[in-house]
């Protein structure tokens, strides 16, 4: 797999225009944990998006020790763990007891029981190319796992007919990103990073197609109202939309944790 050097130039291109869009993409909940220390409570948020964010740099980073010479891997999902810590740490510190043990649990689960189960497999039970493709053929299953998350969105979207949660430009963000991993595991050569960004790619199609159909579909059904109607709409939008928010905020961002 290419590395830092200019023998790959295409790959090396492609490598770093998916650090930089995977790193603003890493960046997108930074709005909620604002919201988080601002009013110092998770509202009932869930930490599973970034816990298994976590867990799936943590794989990203194995793989590429295990290849060698994948340094633009490295660069962005060790990047990906500290910002990924940085947000549970941030959950942990303002969750209620019940959700802090429940995070407590998902990461020795996750984090430390199969990462270690996967590293201690692959490590004496492997050697050689047997060992990158175990691991390679792991990394793709859990890639297309994570793919599959927005198809949730998606149905809530075409119930709803709101696009409220599902934004396009995190949509156009993450199918950037698709195209930009899948160009370097195609000019690397390498199928385990090309093969789940192709879904990656179709997802975020998919997602774009219907953000499109359905941008204006609530201002086509709304009736022009009097003004105590509109208010009493807004007063139980706004309590629909926070109850919503709280499910539906860890579906949205299971979308960005799969950066390669």
């Amino acid at each position: 797999m290419a590395g830092l050097s200019l023998d790959h130039p295409w790959a090396f291109s492609c490598g770093i225009i998916g650090n930089l869009i995977s790193f603003l993409v890493y960046l997108a909940p930074l709005p909620t944990f604002y919201r988080v220390y601002k009013k110092k409570s998770t509202e009932g948020f869930q930490s599973v998006p970034y816990v298994v964010a976590l867990f799936s740099a943590m794989l990203w980073i194995y793989y590429a020790f295990i290849k060698t010479g994948a340094y633009l891997l490295i660069t962005i999902n060790s990047v990906g763990c500290v910002i990924e810590t940085v947000y549970i740490i941030m959950f942990l510190a303002y969750a209620p007891r019940s959700a802090r043990v429940y995070t407590a649990k998902i990461l020795l689960l996750l984090n430390v029981g199969l990462f270690g189960l996967i590293l201690l497999t692959t490590l004496f039970l492997s050697q050689g190319d047997a060992r990158v493709k175990i691991l390679g053929w792991v990394c793709v299953g859990f890639s297309v796992s994570v793919f599959v998350a927005p198809l949730s969105i998606i149905r809530l979207v075409i119930r709803t007919r709101s696009v409220e949660f599902m934004p396009f430009f995190l949509s156009f963000f993450l199918t950037l990103s698709a195209i930009a991993w899948f160009s370097y595991g195609l000019f690397t050569r390498d199928k385990y990073v090309a093969l789940p960004n192709v879904l990656g790619f179709a997802f975020g199609v998919i997602q774009m197609v219907i953000y499109y159909l359905y941008k204006d579909a609530k201002k086509v059904v709304q009736e022009p109202q009097g003004a105590e109607d509109v208010i009493q709409d807004l007063e139980s939008t706004k309590a629909v939309n926070e109850s919503d928010v709280k499910v539906i905020e860890g579906g949205k961002e299971i979308e960005i944790i799969n950066i390669v």
